[in-house]
Formats: C-alpha cells, sequence, structure tokens
C-alpha cells in the first residue's frame, strides 16, 4: 500500500507496489525499492537508491543519495520500546519520542544488518551483513560483527581520493 502522503520524486521504480507498504515518507528520484518493504511516516530517501526486499526504514530515518541497502535491514527508533506506559496503560506516541538515524552519501548496508537508533553512518562507510549497529560508523570504513566493530578503517581523507573499488555518484 502506498498512501496519498507519499511523496515520490522522478523516476522512482517500485519494483511490485502492490508488496510495499509506504507511509507519509519521501523518496528520492532514481531510487529503486524491492518487494516488502515498509518505510514509515517522516523517513526520508535520497536519490539513487537501492533499497532491497523486505528492509524496514521507520520514522527518523534519513538516507543520503546513493545508498544501498540490503535484504532485510532494520531499522530502529526507540532505545526502550515498551508496549505498555509505568502505570499500565497501553503507550502511544505521546508517551514516546523518535531518535533519528542517519545514512550517509553513498553508504551500503549488508542483508540482515540492524541498525540502532542515534546511530549515523559516514559517507561511503559499508555495514556488513548480519551487523548490529550500536554507535557511530565514520566515513569510509568497513564495520561488521554483532556488536558491528571496525574491520577497514578509512583509508579516505576528507578530500583525498578513494580506492579503486569505490564509487560516487
Amino acid at each position: 500500500m502506498i498512501t496519498p502522503d507519499v511523496v515520490l520524486d522522478g523516476k522512482v521504480i517500485i519494483h511490485q507496489p502492490d508488496l510495499v507498504n509506504l507511509y507519509g515518507c519521501r523518496i528520492g528520484a532514481g531510487t529503486r525499492i524491492g518487494a516488502f518493504v515498509e518505510i514509515q511516516k517522516n523517513a526520508v530517501v535520497g536519490r539513487d537508491c537501492k533499497i532491497s526486499s523486505h528492509s524496514f526504514l521507520c520514522e527518523g530515518v534519513t538516507i543520503e543519495d546513493g545508498v544501498f541497502i540490503g535484504h532485510g535491514v532494520m531499522f530502529t527508533n526507540d532505545t526502550y520500546p515498551r508496549a505498555l506506559t509505568a502505570d499500565g496503560t497501553v503507550q502511544s506516541e505521546a508517551d514516546w519520542s523518535v531518535i533519528p538515524t542517519r545514512v550517509g552519501r553513498c553508504a551500503s548496508i549488508g542483508s540482515n544488518a540492524t541498525i540502532l537508533p542515534g546511530v549515523t553512518i559516514g559517507e561511503g562507510a559499508m555495514v556488513g551483513a548480519g551487523a548490529v549497529v550500536t554507535r557511530d560508523v565514520e566515513p569510509y570504513t568497513t564495520v561488521a560483527g554483532v556488536p558491528a566493530r571496525v574491520l577497514h578503517p578509512s583509508e579516505r581523507k576528507k578530500g583525498g581520493a578513494m580506492r579503486t573499488n569505490e564509487r560516487l555518484a
């Protein structure tokens, strides 16, 4: 289901529109979205991204241009999720605050990674499949594992040359 409040910029490709849930979000031009993806209200996806099937982008997530999101990637936006308040009543939106998460330009997140709230994944960073990202990832750094740890620190300094296997749009 794609609700009327979704903003789709030019040439967004949704491979199976009847198998996605998009509501109250904005998707940049040239972005491709796979089946069984949910993108919640107030989430923003930049231009020329790829959001693979079965991924979940919750409220408060900002994805910059050229980002790759693998299959089954899960974002979270609440550090202490609860169904009930302290007095036992059902929790509502008024009982918690969204903790924003940002993924920098041309970063890549491998399949089945989980991104905890409040994290920034830097430009050109790479998150390995299955990683659980609990803290910020520096630009052009590769992390993997549970919790995610640095495998390859940044080899690129601001304004410097990129490695040959890196490409920025």
